[in-house]
């Protein structure tokens, strides 16, 4: 089962013991605190993931995913899915909408939240929801 949760404001994602950064950072990240080795500089727009070496074990702090999607197919995934393709940045308002549907942070049910359906939605549905979520208010 595959892990993804939020780093830096990126999205870290565990994938049969490898990690992924994926989408830009919007903020500074200490990647050694974190049990990760520094990945240098950063082009999300170029390469919207990359993958990230382990000096301990990484605790995925906040909510996080779980899905039945492995090994790389995993970020690029992500990377069609979540972030904003004129930046590479991560959607928050997507990111909220999966982890929190129901839009009260009081209730979030879990820290652990069961997606499977992000993987096996089609493609045409997905980009529906996207382009109404993303749409400017």
């Amino acid at each position: 089962m595959a892990r993804v949760g939020r780093l830096g404001g990126a999205m870290l994602a565990e994938t049969q013991g490898e990690y992924f950064l994926v989408g830009n950072l919007k903020e500074p990240c200490k990647f050694e605190s974190h049990g990760l080795e520094s990945p240098g500089e950063l082009d999300a727009i170029k390469h919207p993931y990359i993958r990230l070496s382990a000096t301990r074990e990484v605790e995925m702090v906040g909510p996080h995913l779980l899905l039945n999607c492995e090994g790389e197919a995993l970020p690029r995934l992500l990377a069609k899915r979540l972030l904003i393709e004129r930046n590479a940045s991560v959607s928050d308002r997507l990111w909220h909408l999966i982890i929190n549907p129901d839009g009260d942070e009081d209730t979030l049910a879990s820290n652990e939240i069961k997606c499977q359906w992000l993987v096996e939605m089609p493609t045409e549905i997905w980009q529906i929801v996207r382009d109404t979520v993303l749409r400017c208010l």
